[in-house]
């Protein structure tokens, strides 16, 4: 475990040396910066209709306050996308980059197991990735707070719940790369992103229209790549019961907003398959001929 945890060290190096994190939180705060200036707008608009109306002001809660709540999901969602695609981006090469350029042979001629390694890997990058959404999660929330005093219902398990999903891609972007070459490790994992994201939409389409074969189409989509389900519990969370009427008058048919809470039995599934793609990729690894 010492040379596990010694690999994740200068995986967290590298990330710095090759100033991934520099332009990760440049980037970042020009896109906090941008969406809260939005938001800034839009409570002010709202503000200026209020006034306009005759009214002393608006609910927070309330339904005046809808635009608001919509736009501080949807935020979390963009945050929940990039903060995904910087897990794929970020971990596509971490075994196979360095299978080929040549420098696996120096690496593993060291006092230290391929499994270590490749457990090593995941360790450095799934903390830059967690941490990357947590940071990110929180300044969206705190800025949507100090301009328009909203905050969501739970905005901890939520969080949680997107963080747990960045653990899953970062663990199956890292078996990816203990198979397939850089490329197709890429394109793989963004396939099944998509199919976890087509699920949600099958889902909704499913529920709306009391179509069987899509809710089960949906739930099989959930078990190959449970992150879009992941995000619909985190939405559920996010929604104020006012949000969470109208998702149950309209019957889901919101596919970005989830209108129950996750399952626990599919809850559990994200934890172990994340927790299974690392030991697969730790196995395949120390058995792979290079």
């Amino acid at each position: 475990m010492r040379n596990a945890l010694l690999i994740a060290e200068l995986s967290l190096r590298e990330a710095v040396r090759k100033r991934l994190v520099v332009v990760l939180l440049l980037l970042t705060a020009a896109f906090v910066g941008f969406y809260l200036y939005g938001v800034l707008r839009l409570d002010q608009n709202l503000d200026q209709r209020a006034a306009s109306a005759g009214l002393d002001g608006r609910s927070v809660s309330g339904l005046s306050n809808l635009p608001v709540m919509y736009a501080t999901i949807f935020g979390m969602y963009l945050v929940f996308f990039l903060g995904s695609l910087m897990a794929v981006l970020s971990t596509v090469g971490a075994i196979s980059a360095d299978v080929e350029n040549g420098v696996m042979q120096s690496v593993i001629a060291r006092p230290i197991t391929r499994a270590e390694l490749v457990l090593g890997r995941w360790l450095g990058f799934m903390t830059v990735n967690v941490v990357y959404v947590a940071l990110v999660s929180a300044a969206l929330l705190v800025g949507i707070k100090l301009i328009t005093g909203f905050v969501p219902p739970s905005p901890l398990p939520a969080t949680g719940l997107m963080l747990l999903s960045m653990v899953l891609v970062t663990g199956l972007t890292v078996l990816g790369s203990t198979l397939f070459t850089t490329l197709a490790n890429g394109i793989g994992v963004f396939v099944l992103y998509g199919v976890g994201f087509a699920g949600g939409i099958m889902g909704s389409i499913g529920t709306f229209a009391d179509s069987p074969t899509l809710t089960i189409l949906s739930r099989l989509a959930n078990i190959v790549m449970p992150t879009n389900a992941l995000w619909l519990g985190a939405s559920y969370y996010l929604q104020p019961s006012a949000l969470r009427n109208i998702g149950e008058v309209a019957r889901g048919a919101n596919p970005l907003f989830g209108s129950t809470p996750i399952l626990p039995t599919l809850l559990l599934w994200s934890g172990v398959y994340a927790l299974l793609a690392v030991g697969l990729a730790m196995w395949r690894f120390s058995r792979r001929d290079l």
